[in-house]
C-alpha cells in the first residue's frame, strides 16, 4: 500500500467508493451520488487551497482516501477544518484508515492546520470506534441532524487538537 496524493485520473475511482456509502449506507446523509466530474473537481479545489486529498493505492486499485476543507465559512475558522475518510469496501481492519489519517494529520500539522473535526453518523459505530483509537474525541452531538432512508439520524462531532499548547479534549 502506498499513499499519495490524488490525481484527476482518480475521479472514477474515488466517486466509486463514496458513492457505495452514499447508496447503502448511512455513513453519509447525502442522497445524491457524486459524478467523476465532481470528484474530478474536488481533487483540483483541494489542491489548490492547499488542502490534503489522499488515497491509499494497493496493487491495482485505490483502497481509499482521505481528506480535509473548511469546517465552516468565516476567516476565524481557519485552523480548524473538516475531514472525511472512507474506505473501499474489503479495505478496513488492515491499516488503511490509519495509515492514511496519519498522513492527512502530517498534511494539516505542516499547512498550521490546528485541529481536524469528523461529523459522524451515529449508525456508524465502526467510524466512531475508529476516531477514538486514533484520538479524536467526541465533543457534540447534533440530534436528527441527518435524515435517510425514511430515519432521522444523529450526528457526532469529533474533534482532535494537532497543535502544541491546545487543551486536552
Amino acid at each position: 500500500m502506498r499513499i499519495r496524493a490524488a490525481e484527476a485520473g482518480d475521479a472514477k475511482a474515488l466517486a466509486g467508493i463514496v458513492n457505495h456509502y452514499i447508496r447503502e449506507t448511512t455513513v453519509s446523509f447525502t442522497e445524491d451520488e457524486k459524478t467523476v466530474l465532481e470528484m474530478a473537481l474536488a481533487v483540483k479545489t483541494r489542491d489548490e487551497a492547499g488542502h490534503g486529498f489522499l488515497v491509499a493505492e494497493g496493487d491495482d486499485d485505490l483502497l481509499g482516501y482521505a481528506t480535509y476543507g473548511p469546517y465552516r465559512n468565516g476567516s476565524g475558522y481557519r485552523e480548524t477544518l473538516e475531514h472525511t475518510v472512507l474506505l473501499r469496501p474489503g479495505a478496513e481492519g488492515n491499516g488503511v484508515g490509519r495509515a492514511l489519517m496519519a498522513a492527512l494529520e502530517d498534511h494539516a500539522r505542516a499547512r498550521g492546520v490546528h485541529s481536524l473535526i469528523g461529523g459522524i453518523s451515529a449508525e456508524n459505530e465502526g467510524g466512531i470506534a475508529f476516531h477514538r483509537r486514533i484520538g479524536f474525541a467526541e465533543v457534540g452531538r447534533v440530534a436528527q441532524a441527518g435524515l435517510k432512508f425514511g430515519r432521522r439520524i444523529d450526528l457526532v462531532l469529533m474533534q482532535k487538537l494537532l497543535s502544541p499548547g491546545g487543551r486536552s479534549l
